[in-house]
């Protein structure tokens, strides 16, 4: 799910404001970052986000910091003022096959192929990543609390994983997935315990001391 904006961009000056979130320190750097590695259920999602220079906005922080309301709304503001944006997911039978971790560095790389222009560098939340077409790359622990293409990323992987879920929860409506996005609640684990495993469960997790299989039609 790509978005691209063909503009220059210049390096920006760091902020001057106490706790204010850092811009990207060059041109055309990409914040990565994913969204649902925990969850027992559905893909990992990863965006990377290539802001214009300059870009700021007050509502901007890492996805789990600010409600729903605002991540939608941010989303939509990154989507249409980012120079290169793009989503990618991982899903359950791949992120069993190569365990969440790789799954999620892998989703990372496909979100980066898709953004025009390429990247010159990359910034990376957590401490873990493999080095993408010899693109130079920086990991930074908790980094969508530092820099604005970081937690922009954040956010683009938060609400179109959400949004991932929110149609599954149609299909398989006994699992709160509108609530939980497939992350280990009570409520996620009690219908597991009462209706089985679906299609979108990640088997290589522990989701419940005995694990049924249920057919969906």
């Amino acid at each position: 799910m790509p978005g691209r904006k063909q503009k220059a961009i210049i390096k920006e000056k760091l902020p001057t404001v106490r706790g204010e979130l850092l811009p990207a320190d060059g041109p055309l750097v990409a914040g990565c970052d994913e969204a649902g590695r925990g969850c027992l259920a559905g893909p990992v999602a990863a965006a990377a986000v290539i802001l214009p220079e300059g870009f700021n906005h007050p509502l901007l922080n890492d996805s789990k910091q600010i409600s729903e309301k605002k991540r939608d709304l941010l989303r939509q503001i990154i989507e249409d003022e980012a120079l290169a944006w793009a989503v990618a997911m991982v899903h359950n039978e791949e992120i069993d096959r190569i365990n969440i971790l790789n799954a999620s560095i892998r989703a990372m790389h496909l979100a980066i192929k898709q953004l025009t222009p390429t990247p010159v560098s990359l910034l990376i939340d957590g401490n873990r990543f493999h080095t993408y077409k010899e693109i130079p790359h920086r990991c930074i622990v908790k980094g969508d609390s530092i820099y604005r293409c970081i937690a922009a990323a954040s956010i683009l992987a938060k609400t179109h994983r959400d949004e991932y879920m929110l149609g599954q929860h149609e299909r398989y409506p006994f699992y709160d997935w509108n609530k939980n996005k497939g992350y280990p609640t009570k409520a996620h684990r009690s219908g597991i315990e009462t209706h089985g495993v679906t299609s979108v469960h990640r088997l290589s997790f522990k989701l419940t001391e005995k694990q049924t299989s249920i057919q969906w039609e």
